[in-house]
């Protein structure tokens, strides 16, 4: 027996125009980002609409990030079990961990969604936009 594992992505995999083929062939998906929009609704925040017309610095707020990401990988979860394929784990980095307790019916989706925003807003006060780099050091010896 093959066992398959599904592991959600964190933030930085999104990009303008993601999940628009999926809310233009399934009707699933329309229903999920009805329901991230509702459950925004108090934020005044349209995720679909973010995620297929952007603009990309919108969507690339962590604030907009965090749920539109959720969002599409809840609506890949729902298709891949409605065409019969089960994962026998589920994992996620970073953001994705949100995604993973979702597909484990641990949390509802709408409950994720407000969540993963709350998140993004701390993680924004936290280092405003444009404030934060990272570094990656290549190349060091190793020392002994």
């Amino acid at each position: 027996m093959n066992k398959i594992a599904f592991v959600f992505p964190g933030q930085g995999s999104q990009k303008v125009g993601m999940g628009k083929d999926l809310i233009e062939n399934y009707p699933e998906a329309e229903i999920l980002f009805s329901k991230a929009n509702k459950a925004l609704k108090e934020k005044r925040v349209d995720i679909s609409k973010i995620c297929f017309e952007g603009p990309e610095e919108e969507l690339k707020n962590t604030i907009n990030a965090q749920p539109a990401i959720l969002t599409i990988s809840t609506i890949l979860y729902k298709l891949l079990r409605k065409n019969k394929i089960k994962p026998s784990m589920v994992a996620g980095h970073s953001l994705g961990e949100y995604s993973a307790l979702v597909a484990s019916s641990v949390i509802k989706f709408e409950d994720a969604v407000k969540l993963v925003r709350k998140r993004g807003e701390y993680m924004q006060s936290a280092i405003p936009l444009g404030t934060g780099s990272m570094l990656a050091v290549i190349g060091l010896e190793k020392m002994k």
